[in-house]
């Protein structure tokens, strides 16, 4: 990874732990969040997975708005560090633990890899 790489990176995280620190306070069952980027085509690699503990809290949430609100959080404290999504619904993804650990054995990065593929 270059320098500027790490630095944009850096940024991002902090951006990103701001939004998750929101996000458990006010969204029942949300757990943590992640991301991964190449930064070769950054910002349009940009995926952030949001956690939630099970499908039914994932499932009552989206009922109740909660994700338009994570991704418009999610959104807000990243354009702060002027990093715009090209595609906000494809970049910011719900998902649930219970789901990776039936359908990846709990392996995140394997998880995560399978969805970032499919934005490029």
């Amino acid at each position: 990874m270059r320098r500027t790489d790490k630095k944009i990176d850096n940024n991002v995280r902090k951006a990103l732990t701001l939004a998750c620190e929101s996000a458990l306070e006010r969204v029942e069952g949300f757990k943590w969040l992640t991301h991964t980027a190449k930064y070769d085509c950054f910002p349009g690699s940009l995926l952030v997975v949001c956690v939630f503990d099970t499908q039914a809290s994932l499932t009552q949430a989206c009922e109740e708005g909660q994700d338009v609100y994570m991704r418009k959080l999610i959104q807000g404290c990243l354009l702060k560090i002027g990093v715009k999504f090209k595609h906000v619904q494809k970049q910011v993804k719900f998902d649930t633990e219970e789901a990776c650990e039936r359908e990846h054995d709990a392996n995140w990065s394997a998880r995560i890899a399978q969805d970032s593929l499919r934005l490029h």
